[in-house]
């Protein structure tokens, strides 16, 4: 039976991608649209990249695409790899190829015209399609029959697979995670567990950019579950080794009821301890971005919220720290509410008070103290450090009255405290 992706593929009626697979096709040649696209062209989900296999050697792609109007530019050339640009939009062509040499991280290749090893030498059976330009879909490996039945599957011999690459282990989840069903393949399974070790081999960047795609699967929690019953997880994740998973389901589960988008960070920080010094450690070493680290520091040192305090309460805490690092800590504390109310009349009680108070967390603006270090030399404060003791003492005062001091009752303030220092004789 021929399977097509014409009709459900929009992007395949783009004029660009057309001429550019005409001119890579030409002359006995031939281009087809390859891996993700077709993937979730099949599976009706959004695509954003669209990569294109062809049998023309690197220099012919580059030839053939600038004769059709197209700026070609080698990002890859030692590995048949050359990014088209057309009116702006980038396709990434790739000649057909076969690994002659891998050390588990970088491979060295062959070109040729051979559709089936170019095919094979792929990860996964789901990733291993082809769609002609009539949308035409080419399988070699079995992914369409994986695709149907969601099952996740290496091309030919897992562990041959693995060791071409060792980050396949965590792709291997991160592809469960987001088109998987029922249990991983077994023997794929069993060979991320014995070749774990080799994820040692790999830079922090791809070791967080696989387990941040991971995390940002509708549901990563049966994929992480399986990565700490294969020892992966703990491989690349010591933190959560003692801490667990537990806190992701109920998590995915607040996000779906409560219409929280899905949260890669948040949902780590549910998997580690709270330990602002554990979190640097590996925000170092995963390389995270400062401002992922930062976020992830913060939350470890913020207060764990109490869910009878007043919204009143909340606000100082809130002028006090960190806006984002509350919310996330109220986040996590109903999503565990309510995944234990469902047994517990205490913890309904709860997941109450964490609404209550995530809903004025989120709500809640920074309000700005409304005096300055100039106000109060214009009311004949002596310049100098105490200036800055007297606007501490008096956005304290204004933090204690609730914010609700305004500018016309601290000024008076002030003044009350410049005369005291000056009838007690000491500069104001």
């Amino acid at each position: 039976m021929t399977v097509s992706i014409a009709g459900r593929a929009e992007w395949l009626g783009d004029d660009r991608l057309q001429r550019l697979l005409a001119a890579l096709g030409a002359d006995g040649d031939e281009a087809m649209v390859a891996g993700g696209a077709v993937r979730n062209a099949l599976l009706g989900q959004e695509v954003a990249d669209i990569d294109i296999a062809t049998t023309t050697p690197p220099a012919e792609t580059i030839s053939r695409a600038e004769a059709a109007g197209f700026r070609a530019i080698p990002t890859g050339i030692e590995h048949g790899t050359i990014t088209v640009v057309a009116d702006s939009r980038p396709f990434e062509v790739t000649t057909l190829r076969a690994d002659v040499a891998t050390d588990g991280r970088r491979a060295k290749v062959r070109f040729g015209r051979d559709w089936k090893a170019d095919a094979e030498r792929r990860d996964f059976t789901i990733n291993g399609l082809y769609a002609r330009a009539d949308g035409t879909v080419v399988d070699l490996v079995g992914g369409l029959a994986d695709l149907e039945s969601r099952t996740l599957r290496f091309i030919g011999d897992p562990e041959a697979r693995i060791r071409e690459d060792y980050l396949r282990i965590l792709r291997f989840f991160r592809f469960f995670a987001w088109y998987g069903s029922g249990r991983p393949d077994a023997e794929g399974l069993k060979a991320c567990a014995r070749l774990k070790e080799g994820l040692d081999q790999l830079s922090a960047e791809r070791v967080w950019a696989e387990l941040r795609r991971l995390l940002s699967a509708p549901d990563p929690s049966r994929a992480l579950l399986w990565m700490r019953q294969a020892g992966v997880l703990t491989r690349v994740l010591p933190e959560s080794e003692k801490w667990g998973i537990d806190g992701v389901h109920p998590l995915v589960a607040a996000e779906d009821d409560l219409g929280w988008r899905p949260d890669p960070l948040l949902r780590l920080a549910s998997m580690v301890p709270p330990d602002a010094a554990r979190m640097d450690a590996m925000a170092k070493r995963l390389r995270l971005s400062n401002a992922d680290a930062e976020r992830l520091r913060l939350w470890a040192s913020a207060r764990q919220p109490d869910p009878k305090a007043t919204e009143a309460s909340l606000a100082v805490e809130l002028y006090a720290g960190d806006t984002q690092a509350a919310v996330d800590r109220l986040r996590l504390a109903l999503s565990s509410a309510r995944n234990r109310a469902l047994e517990s009349n205490d913890a309904m009680m709860e997941a109450g008070g964490y609404s209550r108070l995530l809903k004025f967390a989120e709500g809640w603006h920074r309000p700005e103290f409304p005096l300055s270090g100039r106000d109060l030399l214009a009311l004949g404060a002596t310049p100098g450090p105490e200036v800055g003791g007297m606007l501490k003492t008096l956005e304290d005062r204004w933090v204690e009255s609730g914010f609700a001091l305004d500018r016309d009752a601290l000024l008076q303030r002030a003044t009350d405290i410049i005369k005291d220092k000056g009838r007690a004789g000491k500069p104001a």
